[in-house]
C-alpha cells in the first residue's frame, strides 16, 4: 500500500536535479564545443542552406513535443498542470542526458564533444521515447520516479537503436519500430512490474471532463498538423523527403476519417468517443514512419492509415479492458493502442513493402538511408549492399521483435527499480491530483467564511 512520501523523498527531487545540472555544467565546460564550419565561402553557403532546410522542421518538432504532446496528456481533469510540467521537464532532462551519452559515444574527437543542430535533433528523438513511455504510468507515479525512468530508459534506447539500425540494418526513417514500438512496450513493462497484479477500481479523478477532453483534443490537432515534419526531418532532402511528407499526410488524413467511422459504429447511439479522436487520429502517423520514404503507391499510405486507426479504436474498445482484466495491466494513456498496435502494423508493412518493391525502382528501400541511427550506412555499396529483398524484409521483422522483446524486458527491470523504498508512490488519494506536485490556491476555501483570505484580512486589520 502506497504511503505519503516522507520529507526526505521530497528533498530528493531538487537534490537529484541540482546535482545533475551541476555535473552537466562541468561536463560541458570541459568537453563540449560547437561544431564550427569551414571558413570557405562555398562551405558557409552550404551550411546556411542546410540550416534553413532543417531548422523549420526542428521548430515544428519542438511545438509537437512541448505543446502538442503536453496538451494531449491533459485529459485527466485534475492532473493537467502536472502532465504539462512533467512532460516539459522530462523533455529537457532527457535531451541533456542524451547529449552527454551521445557525445561520448559518437561525437568525441581529440578530447572534445562537437555539438551541432543535428545531434540536438537526434537527442530530441531519443527523448520522445521517455515521453511516450511515461504515458503508461501517468498519474500514479511521483516526479522522482519519472526522472529515474528517463535516466534508465535513455541508455537502453541508445543500445536498442544501435542493435536495430546499425547491426540489423532496419529501415525506419520515422521511428515506427525504433521509437514507437520500443517506448510502448518499455512503458507497459514498467507498468506491469510497478503495479504487479494489483486490481484497482477506476479512480474518481481519472474520469475526463468536457473541458479536459477539449484541451487534450487541441493537443491532438497540433500533433496532427506537425507530424509530417517529425517523419520527414531526417530523410534525405529531395525526392525521399517529398515522398515522406506526402505519405504521412495521406495516412493521417485516412486515420482521421476512419476514426470517426469506427468510433461512431462502436457506440450504440452513434456518438463519438473523445478518447478515440484524441488518439486514433494520430495512428496513421505512427504506422507510416517505417515506409514513409519508400516508393509505395498513395493507396498504400491510405490503407495503412485506415488499418492503423481501426486497430487503435478497437484496441481502446476491446483490448485495453481485456488486458486490464486478464493481466492486470495498467495503461493510463492507452499507449499500446496508439503506439504499439500501429507500430507493429507499420513494421510488418515495411517488410511487405520491401518484398513487393522492385530493387531498381527509384525510391526503392535499397537506395535509402535509415538516418535514425548514428552509424547508419547506405544500402548501395555499403553494409547492406548485397542484401536482397527477402533478407531485408527478414531484418525488418527481426528488428520489430528486438524492439518489442528487448524493451519489454528492460521495462520490467526498470519498473522493479521504481519500487525501491526511497521512490515511494503517491498515496491513492493524491493520485491524478495536481496538489501532489504544486502549491495551488484553493479558491473555494479562500472565498468562504473563515477561509485563508478572510483570516489574512482580519490579521491585517488587527495590525493596523
Amino acid at each position: 500500500m502506497a504511503m505519503p512520501p516522507p520529507a526526505c523523498s521530497r528533498r530528493l527531487l531538487p537534490l537529484f536535479l541540482g546535482l545533475f545540472q551541476g555535473a552537466l555544467l562541468l561536463f560541458v565546460a570541459v568537453f563540449v564545443t560547437y561544431d564550427e564550419p569551414s571558413v570557405r565561402v562555398e562551405d558557409a553557403n552550404l551550411m546556411a542552406n542546410q540550416l534553413y532546410g532543417i531548422f523549420p522542421l526542428f521548430q515544428d518538432i519542438q511545438v509537437m513535443l512541448v505543446v502538442g504532446l503536453g496538451l494531449l496528456l491533459t485529459f485527466l481533469p485534475r492532473y493537467g498542470l502536472s502532465a504539462l510540467a512533467h512532460n516539459f521537464l522530462l523533455l529537457n532532462f532527457s535531451v541533456q542526458w542524451v547529449l552527454v551519452l551521445q557525445g561520448l559515444l559518437h561525437h568525441f574527437h581529440h578530447g572534445q564533444v562537437h555539438l551541432d543542430l543535428h545531434s540536438l535533433l537526434l537527442a530530441e528523438f531519443t527523448a520522445v521515447t521517455v515521453l511516450i513511455s511515461m504515458g503508461a504510468i501517468l498519474g500514479r507515479t511521483s516526479l522522482c520516479q519519472l526522472l529515474v525512468v528517463a535516466t534508465c530508459e535513455v541508455p537502453v534506447y541508445l543500445t536498442s537503436e544501435w542493435v536495430i539500425v546499425t547491426h540489423l540494418g532496419v529501415l525506419d526513417v520515422g521511428g515506427t519500430i525504433t521509437i514507437h514500438v520500443f517506448s510502448c512496450y518499455f512503458g507497459l513493462g514498467m507498468s506491469k512490474a510497478l503495479f504487479r497484479a494489483a486490481q484497482h477500481p477506476v479512480h474518481p479523478k481519472e474520469t475526463p471532463t468536457p473541458r479536459s477532453d477539449l484541451l487534450s483534443l487541441v493537443g491532438t490537432l497540433i500533433l496532427w498538423v506537425f507530424w509530417p515534419s517529425f517523419v520527414a526531418v531526417l530523410c534525405q532532402p529531395g525526392a525521399a523527403q517529398h515522398r515522406a511528407i506526402l505519405n504521412t499526410l495521406l495516412a493521417m488524413s485516412a486515420s482521421a476519417v476512419t476514426t470517426v467511422v469506427a468510433s461512431s459504429l462502436l457506440e450504440k447511439d452513434g456518438k463519438l468517443s473523445p478518447c478515440h479522436l484524441q488518439n486514433s487520429s494520430l495512428a496513421g502517423g505512427v504506422a507510416i514512419g517505417a515506409v514513409a520514404n519508400m516508393a509505395v503507391p498513395p493507396v498504400a499510405a491510405l490503407a495503412l492509415g485506415i488499418l492503423s486507426a481501426a486497430a487503435c479504436v478497437l484496441g481502446f474498445r476491446f483490448l485495453t479492458p481485456l488486458l486490464a482484466r486478464k493481466l492486470a495491466l495498467r495503461d493510463q494513456c492507452g499507449i499500446h493502442n496508439l503506439h504499439g498496435l500501429p507500430g507493429i502494423l507499420g513494421g510488418v508493412a515495411s517488410a511487405v513493402a520491401i518484398l513487393v518493391t522492385p530493387e531498381d525502382t527509384s525510391g526503392s528501400p535499397f537506395s535509402q538511408v535509415s538516418p535514425i541511427g548514428h552509424n547508419a550506412s547506405k544500402m548501395a555499396g555499403g553494409q547492406w549492399g548485397d542484401r536482397r529483398a527477402g533478407g531485408q524484409a527478414l531484418c525488418q521483422v527481426a528488428g520489430l521483435a528486438v524492439a518489442t522483446g528487448g524493451s519489454l524486458l528492460a521495462g520490467l527491470l526498470v519498473g522493479t527499480v521504481l519500487r525501491l523504498p526511497c521512490l515511494v508512490r503517491p498515496p491513492e488519494r493524491l493520485c491524478f491530483d495536481d496538489s501532489l506536485n504544486f502549491k495551488l490556491q484553493d479558491h473555494a476555501g479562500s472565498l468562504g467564511p473563515g477561509g485563508p483570505a478572510e483570516e489574512g484580512a482580519l490579521a491585517l486589520k488587527e495590525r493596523v
